[in-house]
């Protein structure tokens, strides 16, 4: 696949994206926004990052849009009495998972140079010290309005996306702290629970920080904390810790590259073409089987982009096979030539479904997969791109 054409065509489907009201519309199936449906701050911060890493590749038509939803992040979509994003418009609670990706927007807006990208910068980061939890290392997951009340659920999920927006951080502000913090959250999340499950990664915790690997069990297919291991998560984790490694260079501990090859392997070997189809299901429980046979087109978005680090890291050319063969099943089946982007989700038969995913809201996952094979593994994707580091 051409990866750069494929790129552009992401972020050309995009363009319709500014809700009246500020923030991120919901697209459907042909890029339509869909303004009745709520604006979720997270797909707002998403878009944000994609139409300004856009706008540092090039496409002018993509500065406009990357503008206006900062301006959404920073007006109508933030509190202003408590401080902090809601998760959506009709859903005020604050979850890290939300403010981790307005981060994400706001490192990216910085380095690009985009209006109010340092202010939203400090306000993000300000904004998501709130569910740092020192003593475990790790941010809680979900704040009331007024942070008065911090739920007792405990996620990973939340981590490995701060992570990867702390790594952003620290491109956008030059400070280590951030940097160090993500390490942290890596050496618990991954190096600690990773290697104690088998690379099998627990998504679900208690307040104390200790895993429960039978939550949502008679719900396997919970839409926010599904039962299990999540594939597509090891995938993601894998490459993060590949970039970490990098960005750390010399300072990096012995155990980062090890650890991406070992969660990648799992995955891999766990998720993909294991039920007489092809393609990563969704999750499997602690001894592999699937549970949730769905295939999400972010899966095999993460899948080509970890593989894709893991050879730049290491050269092997298992892995540039890997990526080839994910890049033909999401030609095959992800991508939409005749309606744009890619089908969000696909049952295990490789149909389309919607079960989880209507309409086609988000470019962000198969944007950076565009992307990032054609990056070096630090800096992180924003810099490398003005630093005019893309190759093409």
């Amino acid at each position: 696949m051409d990866l750069d054409a494929e790129f552009r065509r992401l972020v050309s489907f995009g363009a319709g994206v500014v809700h009246p009201s500020g923030g991120a519309a919901w697209l459907g199936d042909d890029g339509r926004p869909l303004p009745d449906r709520p604006v979720f701050t997270y797909m707002t911060a998403r878009m944000a990052h994609v139409h300004g890493l856009a706008a540092m590749a090039g496409i002018e038509a993509a500065a406009p849009i990357a503008d206006a939803l900062l301006a959404g992040l920073a007006g109508p979509l933030r509190d202003a009495e408590h401080g902090g994003w809601p998760v959506s418009t009709t859903d005020d609670q604050k979850a890290a998972y939300t403010h981790s990706f307005v981060l994400l927007a706001a490192s990216t807006a910085t380095v690009a140079g985009r209006p109010g990208g340092a202010a939203l910068l400090g306000d993000a980061l300000a904004a998501l010290e709130r569910f740092w939890e020192p003593d475990a290392g790790m941010v809680c997951d979900l704040f009331d309005r007024a942070w008065a009340h911090r739920d007792d659920y405990r996620g990973l999920n939340a981590n490995m996306h701060t992570v990867e927006a702390l790594l952003a951080a620290t491109d956008a502000t030059d400070d280590p702290q951030w940097r160090d913090r993500a390490l942290r959250i890596a050496a618990t999340g991954v190096d600690r629970w990773g290697r104690a499950f088998g690379w099998r990664l627990p998504e679900h915790f208690t307040p104390a920080w200790e895993p429960m690997p039978e939550h949502h069990r008679d719900q396997p297919d919970h839409p926010f904390q599904p039962y299990g291991a999540t594939v597509g998560h090891g995938l993601e984790w894998s490459r993060l810790l590949l970039h970490l490694d990098a960005a750390l260079g010399a300072d990096a501990p012995p155990w980062l590259r090890p650890a991406a090859a070992a969660l990648y392997d799992r995955a891999v070997t766990d998720g993909w073409a294991v039920d007489g189809a092809e393609g990563f299901v969704y999750t499997t429980d602690w001894s592999g089987r699937p549970v949730v046979h769905d295939r999400m087109y972010w899966v095999v978005a993460e899948g080509a982009a970890a593989a894709a680090a893991l050879h730049t890291a290491t050269g092997e050319p298992r892995y540039s096979a890997d990526a080839a063969r994910f890049w033909r099943f999401a030609e095959q089946f992800h991508v939409d030539r005749e309606r744009g982007s890619w089908i969000h989700q696909l049952d295990r038969h490789n149909r389309h479904a919607t079960t989880v995913w209507s309409g086609k809201p988000d470019l962000y996952h198969a944007v950076q997969a565009t992307l990032l094979p054609r990056l070096p593994l630090a800096p992180g994707i924003a810099r490398a791109v003005r630093e005019g580091r893309l190759a093409g």
